[in-house]
């Protein structure tokens, strides 16, 4: 998620860190639609292939302003290809996004996968969160339905095993390994407490900036949880005063940080704050108000200005849906486009035939350039380190080189 300044990136290891300081298919369809179903403005033409692309995020709920963004990103490339014309087997295809609402909720995304593959969708981008995708990819996988996630880190994610899962954004081992070196080596922080929110995104996250930071020298001094829906944070706060810590993590999304920070404000804590993408939005700013000025986060991506066509893709967001770009949109909008581009080379909808083209992707995304590991890690994922500052998320070039390694 991005709301960013300059960068400038390093590379180690085939991993590349943006160090700043400073704070996330294909076939004949029919035109019937479930429950919670939201097919794109596209028309299918009187004659030819309808090719349907599952796009599934949460729509509803505290969360609906990621899953909003990421589903416009989809919209806008299959609009695109609709405009150039796409011929697969000597036919005409249509590209028609069909838009589901997991509400974030694992249970709820394995009845969106279920509704996908009922409904004629053969290639998905989604799932938003770990939470949801995870248990949703081995449905995708029994069907062999392609996934191209544009915001899922859990690293679980593409260890699996399956051959059907692709992520072109960093993962989660990799922004903990950032912001704990970040943080024990940047900031001096030594002691430094923890609270996740269980989810598998949260707790997952809180699980690798902990090893990191042990590893890096630092201590953890107090580690406490909560859920994905609480507003009242202050027992919690008020144990981990008692602790003394420099610095506390948020393994977490920004509509519970925002909440905490001001909590920890009123408690009269200076202890600073850090999260990572989930954290990372205009929302949380906004959530959080003056108590979040200082705060530290992460994006599993590169910054804005380091994006090599966001400044275009920009323009056409902003002209198609009258917004700002949230977060995810140019990621699920280049995940759509490596989906199309497999379809291209493969000639066809069919998943048995384009599957094998995603691994061997080539492509130039707005993102950068994208191609995938065997596991379907995106290579030479970026992290970018970002602070709060007037309450817009800015980048500061640190003292020293702040790098995560390319561990997977």
């Amino acid at each position: 998620m991005q709301e960013q300044g300059p960068a400038l990136p390093m590379k180690i290891a085939n991993f590349a860190l943006a160090a700043i300081a400073a704070a996330t298919l294909a076939a004949c369809g029919n035109s019937q639609q479930s429950a919670g179903q939201d097919a794109s403005a596209t028309t299918p033409a009187a004659s030819g292939k309808v090719v349907r692309i599952g796009s599934a995020n949460p729509l509803t709920g505290p969360f609906a302003h990621w899953g909003r963004d990421a589903d416009n990103g989809v919209k806008l490339a299959v609009d695109e290809a609709n405009a150039e014309g796409v011929t697969l087997n000597g036919e005409k295809a249509t590209f028609e996004v069909v838009s589901e609402d997991d509400q974030a909720d694992p249970k709820t995304a394995t009845q969106v996968a279920q509704r996908f593959l009922d409904n004629g969708v053969v290639a998905v981008v989604g799932h938003l969160t770990s939470g949801a995708a995870i248990p949703a990819s081995r449905i995708y996988s029994d069907a062999g339905i392609p996934m191209v996630a544009g915001s899922v880190t859990s690293p679980k994610f593409t260890q699996q095993g399956y051959n059907n899962t692709f992520r072109i954004i960093a993962n989660d081992l990799q922004q903990g390994q950032a912001l704990a070196k970040f943080a024990v080596s940047e900031l001096k922080m030594k002691n430094i407490a923890i609270i996740d929110d269980r989810t598998t995104y949260g707790q997952g996250l809180a699980d690798d900036f902990a090893k990191a930071v042990e590893a890096a020298g630092g201590t953890i001094v107090k580690r406490e949880y909560t859920t994905n829906t609480a507003t009242d944070f202050m027992a919690i706060l008020t144990s981990l005063k008692a602790a003394k810590p420099e610095l506390l993590f948020y393994g977490g999304m920004d509509a519970q940080a925002g909440p905490l920070v001001k909590q920890m404000r009123k408690l009269g804590m200076t202890t600073r704050f850090m999260g990572a993408d989930g954290v990372n939005t205009a929302e949380f700013a906004k959530l959080a108000g003056t108590a979040a000025e200082g705060a530290y986060a992460s994006s599993a991506g590169a910054s804005k200005e380091l994006m090599p066509g966001f400044a275009a893709f920009n323009d056409k967001y902003k002209a198609k849906f009258g917004s700002e770009i949230q977060a995810y949109a140019p990621y699920t909008y280049d995940a759509a486009k490596v989906l199309i581009d497999a379809m291209k080379r493969a000639g066809s909808a069919d998943p048995k035939k384009f599957l094998p083209e995603i691994s061997k992707t080539q492509l130039q995304g707005v993102t950068g350039p994208i191609a995938f590991e065997s596991n379907g890690d995106v290579k030479n994922g970026t992290v970018t380190l970002y602070q709060l500052q007037g309450g817009t998320w800015k980048g500061v070039i640190p003292a020293a080189n702040v790098a995560a390694s390319a561990a997977q």
